[in-house]
């Protein structure tokens, strides 16, 4: 488990790793050092190097313990079995999230670690990398924007989020008017990291996506769970780092705000938004 001073180490670790592999990249890339893992799914080197270097790093923060990279998965789903095993840790690495903006040139990407042990993630970190602002959560200890504590409040109108372009379009065009106006406006940032520091910031109160890759949801999860708010799964169960990735997430910083948007997303009931089998 993390020693006192590891949580700052892993901080460290983490804006070290931004400023030596992902900064000097940042519109330095050249059309060899982006490729496609599927399509509409890029990769850079960028990403390659910086997951290296934060697994590396976190070796020797909690020596033994498993790195399950967004990256290395790539190369070796079976490392995604590591997540869900009983009574084991495993750090979740996304070591570019927002790779399409970074590659763009947009200046809209983070830098996702968390630590999971029994299925549970137990810390987390969220690192918005162009802004330099850094989110920390430990696990019944509370959450932290740039070392300011994080209590999630309930939005006083119709609360702002962050949803996918075809889950927008299907709130926009399929809601009746009365409940649509239960939402306020809805975005996305193509980032999941950046999105879920918009709302512990309070300038956004929910984000919602159909497909719940670890890497990008771990880390949120525990962040809104720890300023009083949750995620839960499209069925309403509770999210969990193991889950399946078509089991789907609604995220709030309030418990509230949570309500009132799975009460509207509930409205709609499309198979647009049901899990994917």
């Amino acid at each position: 488990m993390l020693g006192r001073g590891d949580p700052s180490r892993v901080a460290d670790l983490i804006r070290e790793t931004a400023a030596a592999e992902l900064l000097p990249r940042f519109r330095n890339l050249t059309k060899d050092d982006i490729r496609q893992k599927r399509p509409g799914d890029v990769v850079t080197v960028a990403d390659v190097a910086a997951e290296q270097r934060l697994a590396a790093g976190l070796a020797k923060i909690l020596p033994g313990v498993p790195v399950v990279g967004e990256e290395a998965v790539e190369s070796d789903p079976g490392l995604l079995e590591l997540i869900g095993r009983p009574g084991e840790m495993c750090w979740i690495v996304d070591p570019l999230d927002g790779t399409a903006n970074f590659a763009a040139g947009k200046d809209t990407f983070a830098v996702i670690v968390c630590l999971v042990q029994n299925a549970a993630t137990v810390g987390a970190w969220i690192y918005d990398v162009p802004r330099g602002r850094m989110a920390v959560a430990l696990q019944g200890q509370g959450v932290t924007l740039d070392g300011v504590p994080v209590i999630g409040a309930a939005p006083g109108s119709s609360p702002d989020g962050f949803v996918g372009y075809k889950v927008i379009k299907a709130f926009d065009t399929k809601l009746p008017a009365a409940d649509r106006k239960r939402l306020g406006r809805v975005s996305t940032l193509r980032c999941a990291g950046a999105e879920y520091l918009e709302i512990l910031s309070g300038r956004a109160a929910f984000s919602l996506y159909r497909i719940t890759k670890p890497w990008d949801h771990a880390a949120g999860a525990l962040m809104m769970a720890e300023a009083g708010g949750a995620s839960v799964r499209f069925d309403s169960s509770p999210y969990g780092p193991a889950q399946p990735i078509n089991a789907g997430i609604i995220s709030a910083a309030s418990q509230a705000t949570l309500a009132e948007v799975r009460a509207v997303f509930d409205i709609v009931r499309m198979p647009l938004l049901a899990p994917r089998s």
